[in-house]
């Protein structure tokens, strides 16, 4: 809700004009009613802004909005509405216990600092807002320009026209008969993740057995683990990266080579944000951007220096790849040169798709690692059948992998789908209606917040059945054992970790072909168990750090065993 006009001008800013145009004319015509020009603007703005409070926070939600009669959880405050629980919580878990509790037919409504929030729980309404409607809905302006700085506006911010016409030229790089011949490249760097956390375990038994202290966490400080075991998230951040640099950009950043690389330690600087950066983030909800990064504190100073670094880094990968076109050079298979021969964009779009490939392509499959490692330690039948299938259906760890053969590996492939369906990387996604619209039958006014939360539509008991929350990779399988794109649930948008039409990611087919490299590699040559006394191996969900993706707060330590025969 906002006064007329909000969509050119902050309701602060009306505020502020109406009462200094009133305090002009008060002056002006009738100056035995003024306090002079400052003090009665002054006065007049603040009485404004109290009433425009109390209309927004009291009485337009409760007497007015067109969305008063949906369905509420039930433990909201009157004022504050469902403000603590967000806060306190971890993103996407109470979408997750709303969708199990609160009687709906689609939509819950819930309120976070003095707004209204819809959650889409049903396959109709996320079917009308990602698919028939699906440029009704944005993402907020203060989400485009805060994740703009490290993205850049790439595929994954572009709205509208632009971002058709993005997608138009950049469909031919994700297509899946481009995406088969990246197969060697998953496969490759996989192989190199594997032998060096071959060489790591090697390394750590000739060392003399003492108890080892190191960082588990930026906010916990020092803690112990156990010698020998080993960090999932730094391991396959580094490999991921490695793979979107050689397959996406064309360039091997080596940071399994070297874990300093300074492109890495950027990024885990970007993907760690201190106490100062998450209240950056949630001032963004209220403040504007322009303002939000100027203030001078180390936070900015990071986001800045990472910036600079990053779009150099991509106008000398592109500067690179143009001198080569030039010289009438073959150019490689990765994704940037695919988008380049397409004459669609000019280097500086090209820069933004870099930045965007460069952290949705490897934090997002990075974080599925963590939560698959973390899933097959809790389940180690599943670990041992998995390592089953990929031993008898691919040659040799050294060998090249194709696409045909690795899309055999049907157990495989449901592994990775449960894996993203229990906890997927991005817990909820958002969206603002751009004009007024309707979902399901309910008006939606424009400005409203819509809420997809993967988190909560991925496990619902009303679309995925009594078992929802248990990891079965098998309701991925037909009677057949080839894997089904619905899994146990009647429809597609039970589903939601790639979203679905004109704006699903489009780099699902690349994204799941490079998880199951990874995976495949790890499971065929370790046997990985939590190290001894971790709070992961206790029954329950484990405590999560939110951020760009969620990952278990403190990292994931496990044990590592070598197996011989692959």
């Amino acid at each position: 809700m906002a006064l007329p006009g909000a969509a050119a001008m902050p309701p602060t800013l009306q505020l502020l004009g109406i009462a200094a145009g009133t305090s002009f004319l008060l002056d002006r015509f009738v100056p035995a009613v003024s306090l002079g020009f400052f003090t009665t603007a002054t006065l007049l703005f603040v009485f404004n802004f109290i009433a425009y409070q109390t209309w927004l926070i009291v009485v337009y939600p409760r007497f007015f909005s067109p969305l008063r009669h949906l369905p509420t959880p039930p433990d909201g405050h009157f004022f504050t509405g469902h403000t603590k629980t967000i806060v306190k919580e971890t993103s996407g878990m109470p979408m997750r216990r709303w969708v199990e509790t609160v009687p709906n037919d689609g939509l819950i409504k819930y309120s976070v600092w003095f707004q209204e929030r819809v959650l889409l729980t049903d396959p109709k309404a996320l079917a009308e807002v990602l698919v028939t409607k699906n440029y009704d809905f944005v993402k907020p302006y203060h989400f485009r320009n805060g994740l703009g700085r490290i993205l850049g506006i790439g595929i994954l911010l572009a709205e509208g026209d632009e971002h058709k016409r993005q997608r138009k030229n950049l469909a031919p790089a994700f297509a899946y008969r481009h995406v088969k011949d990246l197969y060697p490249v998953f496969w490759a760097k996989s192989r190199e993740l594997v032998e060096h956390l071959s060489a790591e375990l090697k390394s750590n038994a000739s060392q003399p057995a003492k108890t080892e202290t190191v960082s588990a966490d930026p906010e916990k400080g020092q803690s112990e683990h156990q010698p020998g075991s080993i960090e999932v998230g730094g391991w396959t951040s580094r490999a991921t990266l490695d793979i979107i640099g050689v397959s996406g950009v064309g360039q091997d950043f080596q940071a399994l080579q070297n874990p300093n690389n300074e492109l890495n330690l950027t990024y885990r600087k970007i993907f760690n944000p201190d106490r100062t950066g998450r209240i950056l983030q949630l001032l963004g909800i209220f403040l504007p951007f322009w303002f939000l990064k100027r203030i001078p504190v180390k936070r900015n100073t990071e986001l800045n220096d990472a910036s600079s670094f990053i779009k150099q880094t991509c106008r000398d990968l592109i500067a690179k790849k143009r001198t080569a076109m030039a010289e009438k050079e073959r150019t490689d298979v990765d994704i940037v040169s695919v988008a380049l021969e397409s004459g669609g964009f000019s280097d500086e779009d090209l820069v933004n798709q870099m930045m965007t490939f460069l952290v949705a392509g490897h934090e997002t499959t990075a974080t599925a690692m963590i939560w698959a490692i973390y899933l097959l330690c809790k389940h180690p039948e599943i670990q041992t059948k998995l390592r089953d299938e990929v031993r008898s259906k691919l040659p040799s760890l050294d060998e090249e992998v194709t696409a045909a053969q690795l899309d055999e590996c049907h157990y495989l492939h449901a592994v990775c789908q449960e894996v993203l369906r229990l906890w997927s990387p991005v817990s909820l996604t958002i969206r603002v209606a751009d004009k007024d619209s309707s979902i399901n039958g309910q008006f939606i006014p424009k400005g409203t917040t819509v809420i997809l939360a993967p988190w909560a539509v991925n496990t619902s008991s009303h679309l995925w059945g009594p078992d929802a929350l248990e990891f079965k990779p098998e309701r991925w399988l037909n009677a057949d054992g080839k894997v089904n794109s619905k899994g146990s649930a009647e429809s597609n948008f039970s589903f939601l970790t790639f979203l679905h039409g004109p704006r699903s990611c489009i780099g699902q087919k690349f994204a799941q072909a490079e998880f199951a490299c990874l995976l495949g590699a790890w499971a065929g040559r370790f046997e990985t168990a939590f190290e001894e006394n971790s709070v992961h191996a206790k029954e329950g969900v484990p405590e999560i750090k939110s951020g760009i993706t969620a990952k278990p707060k403190g990292g994931l330590w496990v044990n590592l065993k070598e197996l011989d025969g692959w």
